[in-house]
């Protein structure tokens, strides 16, 4: 076997500074006693020195195969310039492992115990003290937590990118893996050709610079030198019978004690680290903040900036890791989960609670207007809801569901998927809700994301997780045939749970800090974010809704939105949906609304701006029967998008008695501003510009962050009138947090008044991404979405006002205001749709344009004219305007004339 010494790379190698390089003898360990290796690594620790810069402790960062140092050029270069800025400074050691990179090659087999004793034998040859943030990828990954696990004393932290401590019994190790370690594959792929490390370099997303690839490549220029990567895949434990089996296993135990900060960035899109192996490490260190950068795949920090990442994170973390917070950070996680809020609110209800005061009750809870198979409504009484509530509860928990396991719900509304919720929520399992109208794309990544321990669906839903390979043990909502079980891969259906709770004690309940829920966004303005509900947070939404609304058990609920269609119960009064398909909200006409108002005569309806659309369209069709019904309708609702006057007075002539009201709010706060059709009428007359959604409910409160000239809100929040910029908002039903979404939450809660001294005790708040302002009766004007403000040379300017300006021109039914040109001088395009429609896309007529431009203040470049605007799927009402952009651009460029 050829060894040879360390050296130092080539130079011109792209973004790695020349003087970061550095070889080191270091006294063997292990195979190597009374021997001494060469390792060549990056040390930002003599520019610091030179510089005269104190550093707050060490990044020792470890690569993976078949990568080297140059993973981490990066962090080492952006480490320097920030402590030259005056930031915290953190000295960044990068290692080659032996064998790999420019280190030295031993021709010794190297298994993990191995390669983690000479870790050890690095960092105490360089003397190396703490406190040190260990920082690993791929098989590095599982080296550096094993340095981590031993070095308690100098430990200060712990972060990761996409890496495996633990694969699951009888789960076939990733694809991609299997067949590089293949006897007769194995060879070949990884040493005698370069196969396995181009397809290593192939996972960027982007694809790589030729230039870095090469770079990648260049300790890796003949087999002799890529020996290690072959060795690294062979020394991957399938089993237990593997020499590394045992290390791996040490490893993974001791790391779910490690009680430091913890951070892990990931790329959900890799073939072989999947959120598979995310879950595990989050499970074993529930301390860690957490990043998916969606579209990123194995290699994730040549995909995203990681290192801005991993700075962002060290300063935010400061105390804690150079050892002066001496607060633990498992203790410090495990308070946020069972904290209660502010001492001086009212007590904790659980949901449950209406649940528990009727479970002797005989009259009906919940209706199911459109059962499979049958013609007439299907009626669950309280009593039979409690008990299959308890049932279900004391079976999940006897099957092994425990408190904060993932249950994703592949249910349509009804009596079967409200019992499955309050039967979740009742043990403490966390419901994982992702709307059908994602499509097959949003909902599979909304699914993987959250990597649910176990799937409860109908046939269609499980058969869409069996073939897009979701994770979780799959129950059925009906018996399947064997064939079809297996086929679809599931464990057994909800009467064999209920069989199995029957007689069986439920287990203590959560508390008010526990993560109950954890709700998908409609996806409108990027990939679908999971939102996190604690129970406190849920009680919290029952609570304001029941007493704004009027709420009682007589009440009577129907809802057509899917995210309140599970509130009867909670609101302790009887529910129904109407006949329709919840997933697509167009689906719902008049004739079902007055059915399920007469079913349950309900006093409240509850529906989607898309729903309301068709309710109205089909009002000829209503009887004369269904018409009464509608007349006892004392409150009607409409959210999920703004709803104009002429919209909502038609449904209001519809149900004659009723209030109607069009709240605002968004996934992370489901309520919070409410106006009337009457506040809509008398805001009709004011000066502002955009939607009124009125005045904030209860003790929720609405601030603004001015936006400046480049159209970005940069001022502290405040309820200054007339000042366009971010809604920020706060409420005691505010979302607890992103669902692995670290620098998302980040920045939603960035320059909030939650940062700022003096903020109330508990108070939270959330940046909306809406832009608008305040009036000087304290209203609430949305003026449209963050991204869509149009930055011209004379400043930002919102879409919605200049919107409705177009929108009250004969012949135009809808229109967005889109931004063409390069930022900062950006020019105002308005895009209509006509009445009738028009037949292609492209410049409208111009008769049209004359008359389009003279209805808004706001200079127009050009006027076209759609077939049809494109629209979110959830609500088919929030227009699209970034794809709108785009298009525009596009056509005004001389491009394909093709529909938005």
């Amino acid at each position: 076997m050829v060894t040879e010494g360390a050296s130092l790379p080539p130079s011109g190698l792209p973004g790695l500074d020349p003087r970061f390089s550095r070889i080191l003898r270091v006294p063997g360990r292990g195979v190597d006693a009374g021997l001494s290796r060469e390792w060549h690594h990056l040390d930002t620790g003599d520019e610091l020195a030179s510089r005269g810069i104190a550093t707050a402790g060490t990044i020792l960062a470890v690569h993976g195969n078949p990568t080297w140092s140059y993973l981490w050029r990066g962090v080492a270069s952006e480490s320097l310039r920030a402590a030259e800025s005056g930031r915290p400074a953190w000295r960044v050691v990068a290692v080659d492992q032996l064998d790999m990179g420019f280190s030295e090659r031993t021709g010794v087999h190297r298994p993990l115990h191995q390669r983690v004793s000479d870790l050890a034998a690095f960092t105490e040859a360089l003397a190396l003290d703490g406190p040190v943030v260990t920082l690993g990828h791929d098989w590095g990954g599982v080296v550096s937590l094993g340095w981590a696990v031993d070095h308690a004393a100098s430990l200060a932290g712990v972060m990761l990118l996409n890496t495996a401590i633990h694969h699951p019994e009888g789960v076939p190790i990733p694809a991609p893996l299997r067949l590089a370690g293949a006897r007769g594959v194995l060879a070949a792929s990884t040493v005698g050709t370069t196969a396995f490390l181009d397809t290593t370099l192939a996972l960027a997303t982007p694809s790589l610079d030729r230039d870095v690839a090469d770079a990648y490549r260049a300790p890796y220029r003949t087999a002799e030198r890529r020996r290690a990567i072959g060795g690294f895949v062979a020394d991957i434990p399938v089993d237990a019978r593997h020499e590394s089996f045992g290390e791996l296993d040490r490893i993974a135990g001791a790391v779910a004690r490690l009680d430091v900060p913890a951070l892990m960035l990931w790329g959900p899109n890799d073939p072989i680290f999947s959120d598979r192996y995310l879950d595990d490490l989050a499970d074993r260190l529930p301390q860690a903040d957490v990043h998916r950068f969606e579209g990123a795949s194995h290699l994730v920090a040549e995909d995203r900036p990681y290192a801005d990442a991993v700075l962002t994170w060290l300063e935010d973390n400061g105390e804690r890791l150079s050892g002066l917070d001496p607060s633990s950070p498992r203790a410090a996680a495990s308070a946020r989960r069972t904290s209660t809020g502010s001492p001086d609110g009212p007590p904790f209800v659980p949901l449950w609670r209406g649940l528990d005061e009727r479970r002797e009750d005989d009259s009906v809870a919940v209706v199911d207007m459109a059962p499979r198979g049958k013609s007439e409504p299907r009626r669950v009484s309280w009593r039979q809801l409690d008990d299959r509530v308890r049932k279900l509860a004391a079976g999940l928990h006897r099957m092994g569901v425990r408190k904060g396991q993932r249950v994703s719900l592949l249910v349509q509304p009804g009596p079967t998927l409200t019992a499955v919720v309050y039967a979740c929520l009742r043990i403490g399992a966390v419901v994982v809700v992702a709307d059908a109208g994602l499509g097959v794309k949003g909902l599979t990544r909304a699914v993987r994301g959250a990597w649910p321990d176990v799937v409860i669906g109908e046939a269609l839903g499980l058969t869409a997780a069996r073939t897009l390979g979701w994770p979780g043990l799959r129950i059925s909502t009906a018996r399947l045939p064997r064939v079809a079980a297996v086929a679809l891969g599931v464990e057994c259906s909800l009467a064999d749970v209920i069989e199995l709770g029957t007689g069986a004690p439920v287990p203590a309940p959560p508390g008010p800090g526990d993560e109950a829920a954890i709700l998908f966004t409609s996806g409108s303005t990027g990939p679908a974010k999971g939102v996190v509900y604690r129970h406190g947070q849920l009680s919290a939404l029952r609570d304001v809704l029941a007493a704004h609304f009027d709420v009682t058990s007589e009440t009577g609920l129907v809802t057509g939105f899917a995210p309140f269609a599970l509130l009867g119960p909670a609101l302790g009064t009887r529910s129904v949906t109407p006949n329709m398909d919840v997933s697509a909200p167009r689906t719902l006409t008049a004739s079902a609304v007055a059915a399920a108002v007469r079913e349950s005569d309900a006093r409240i309806v509850f529906l989607s701006p898309a729903a309301i659309l068709n309710v109205v369209a089909t009002a000829d069709a209503l009887t004369t029967t269904d018409r009464a019904a509608l007349t006892h309708v004392r409150t009607f609702l409409s959210t999920g998008a703004p709803i104009g006057e002429q919209l909502l007075a038609s449904a209001a002539a519809l149900m004659p008695n009723a209030t109607p009201h069009t709240p605002y709010g968004m996934t992370e706060c489901l309520l919070v501003t409410d106006v009337t059709l009457d506040g809509v009428r008398a805001a009709a007359a004011a000066p502002d510009r955009g939607v009124c959604v009125g005045t904030p409910i209860g003790s929720n409160r609405v601030l603004v962050a001015a936006l400046d000239a480049d159209g970005r809100p940069t001022a502290a929040p405040s309820d200054e009138a007339g000042v366009l910029g971010e809604l920020v908002v706060s409420a005691p039903h505010l979302k607890d947090h992103y669902d692995r979404l670290w620098l998302t939450d980040r920045a939603a809660e960035n320059g909030t008044p939650s940062g700022n001294r003096g903020a109330a005790a508990g108070e939270r708040w959330h940046r909306t991404g809406d832009v608008g302002h305040l009036d000087a009766d304290g209203r609430v004007w949305v003026e449209g979405r963050l991204p869509h403000v149009i930055v011209t040379a004379d400043g930002p300017v919102a879409p919605v006002g200049a919107e409705q300006d177009v929108e009250g021109v004969e012949g135009v039914r809808r229109a967005a205001v889109v931004g063409v040109g390069p930022h900062g001088l950006r020019q105002a395009v308005a895009v209509v749709e006509t009445v009738p429609p028009t037949s292609r896309p492209g410049l409208a007529t111009p008769e049209l344009t004359a008359a389009v431009r003279a209805s808004t203040a706001l200079p127009l470049v050009a006027v076209l004219a759609v077939p049809q605007l494109p629209t979110d799927i959830r609500h088919n009402s929030k227009i699209d305007r970034s794809r709108v952009s785009t298009w525009a651009e596009s056509t005004l460029a001389g491009g394909k004339t093709s529909a938005p």
